[in-house]
């Protein structure tokens, strides 16, 4: 690869055959970083880059890790999340029916003269399932 600097003013400029495998390793750190490689080379030759003394793979390595453990929980938790789907449905079922045997009810106490009952308790329980 053929590396061309020009200077911001003026006409110098200077011309560089960089090898295969430096090319290979800037666009290694063009990709794994997401910046073009122009910056890499920029970078390079100014000097502004750090060195990460082994914090950064280290990083790397417990984020693997996590996300491991993360993978291995939700396949631990997600037939319980299902199930629990399930329930909350059933759920929903059997309050619309006690609501239906609940009016019925109301109605057949009135048919026999009955005072009716009220269960404010038994209501917010059911319009909770309703939702």
């Amino acid at each position: 690869m053929k590396l061309i600097i020009k200077p911001e003013r003026g006409l110098g400029k200077i011309k560089v055959e960089l090898e295969e495998e430096l090319v290979r390793e800037i666009a290694r750190l063009s990709e794994r970083y997401g910046v073009p490689v122009e910056r890499v080379i920029e970078i390079a030759l100014k000097g502004e880059f750090r060195e990460s003394a082994g914090e950064l793979e280290e990083l790397e390595e417990k984020a693997e890790e996590l996300e491991k453990r993360a993978w291995k929980l939700e396949r631990e938790y997600s037939p319980l999340r299902f199930k629990a789907y399930g329930l909350s449905e059933d759920n929903m079922i059997l309050a619309r029916e006690l609501a239906g045997l609940i009016a019925e009810n109301s109605q057949l106490r009135r048919f026999l003269g009955l005072k009716p009952k009220r269960n404010p308790e038994l209501r917010r329980l059911i319009s909770y399932y309703r939702k």
